[in-house]
């Protein structure tokens, strides 16, 4: 059973922007970490950004710090990652995930979205 639903991701073109949502169930929502991994093809999957359940402390990668942004909506259990200035580089799977304790296993995972960023 999937536990936390993504939506947006596509196809633009170099600079453009897109947005990520991810939905989560209250219990997940409220009390776990949420946050974005990417998984590029022969790559490994990275935490991109991540986002704290209390006070909303925020983590970045170095390689998206200043372009994407992690924010989530509590009326709607929705964590987003708006991604500005896209490059080539930044083409890949994207998961959602919630952990509880830790970023090396995280409890829960979204179905994964691609984006693909053309030059």
């Amino acid at each position: 059973q999937v536990e936390l639903v993504e939506s947006g991701g596509g196809s633009v073109q170099t600079g453009g922007s897109l947005r990520l949502s991810c939905t989560a169930p209250a219990r997940i929502f409220s009390t776990y970490y949420m946050g974005w991994f990417r998984q590029a093809p022969g790559k490994e999957r990275e935490l991109i950004a991540a986002i704290g359940w209390s006070y909303g402390s925020t983590y970045y990668t170095g390689s998206v710090k200043g372009r994407f942004t992690i924010s989530k909506d509590s009326a709607k259990r929705t964590v987003y990652l708006q991604m500005n200035s896209l490059k080539p580089e930044d083409t890949a799977a994207y998961f959602c995930a919630a952990t509880a304790r830790g970023w090396s296993t995280p409890d829960y995972w979204g179905q994964g979205t691609q984006v693909t960023v053309s030059s």
